[in-house]
């Protein structure tokens, strides 16, 4: 094994984005484990998240990792190199911030106002990105594909990136709420991770990756394979009917750090 690829919330990070939180909120050090693991049998570890490029990165420097994939995909950091994989749609002197140009095409007012009600924005978490609009909801994904499309915004894309389950995130008459981006249609997790892949010369069978999403199960294709936590179908029972579905996915018996450390160590046993 060359590469660990690891989602942040939800997977390596426990209950309150902890690394030392176990899926009981008590103390647990397996989610440091597997990074120990890792840097013992010599592989990379590369954070991919759907967090702002500063909170990613100040994450990779806890860890000691010198790259990572931040909000979905749209932007890589190799060795303190930035990429964007967002198709050209790029900052600029005259159009501002990626974020502020998907603003000004009227994308986020016009989903708001589609799906008022279910959707709205996920402060304070949505407040300082580069890219991505970050909101949370329930909305259906064709439906919002649908009225960007007819708005002619069909070069932006509604991700969902996931169940949300904190009290004070639940929206007044939603049974689930989850969260979503609202992206560059090219960038995602699964591009973020081939295109770093590419850089450091990985096979498929070199690397595996771990997440607790929809969005993170995309990356299986591109992955020798891909493990979901066990905490992702508690919050998602949707998960596991996909997750049986799809050639390459494996379920972790465990949860948040442990998951991931039950996916290097028989990863490392089974190589």
């Amino acid at each position: 094994m060359r590469c660990l690829y690891a989602d942040l919330d939800g997977t390596l990070l426990g209950p309150r984005a902890s690394l030392f939180s176990g899926a009981d909120g008590g103390w647990s050090s397996l989610g440091a484990r597997a990074l120990e693991a890792c840097s013992r049998a010599g592989a990379e570890v590369c954070l991919y998240s759907g967090r702002r490029q500063s909170s990613v990165f100040e994450a990779a420097r806890l860890i000691g990792s010198s790259a990572f994939v931040f909000e979905l995909g749209c932007g890589l950091v190799i060795d303190g190199e930035l990429e964007w994989l967002t198709d050209g749609v790029v900052p600029s002197a005259e159009r501002g911030s990626i974020f502020d140009q998907i603003e000004a095409s009227g994308a986020p007012a016009l989903l708001l106002e589609r799906f008022a009600g279910q959707l709205e924005y996920h402060t304070p978490w949505s407040r300082g990105r580069e890219v991505s609009h970050l909101f949370r909801g329930s909305v259906d994904l064709g439906e919002a594909a649908a009225v960007l499309d007819g708005a002619g915004l069909g070069w932006l894309r509604l991700v969902d990136n996931g169940v949300i389950v904190a009290a004070d995130e639940q929206m007044g008459g939603l049974g689930v709420v989850r969260a979503y981006h609202l992206i560059p249609a090219g960038a995602s997790k699964a591009r973020g991770v081939a295109r770093h892949m590419q850089a450091r010369g990985y096979a498929p069978e070199d690397v595996i990756a771990v997440g607790d999403s929809h969005e993170d199960m995309d990356v299986a294709p591109v992955v020798g394979a891909f493990w979901l936590v066990a905490n992702a179908l508690d919050r998602d029972p949707s998960l596991e009917e996909e997750a049986a579905a799809r050639a390459g996915v494996r379920v972790a018996s465990e949860g948040y750090g442990a998951g991931v450390y039950e996916a290097v160590v028989t990863t490392l046993a089974e190589r």
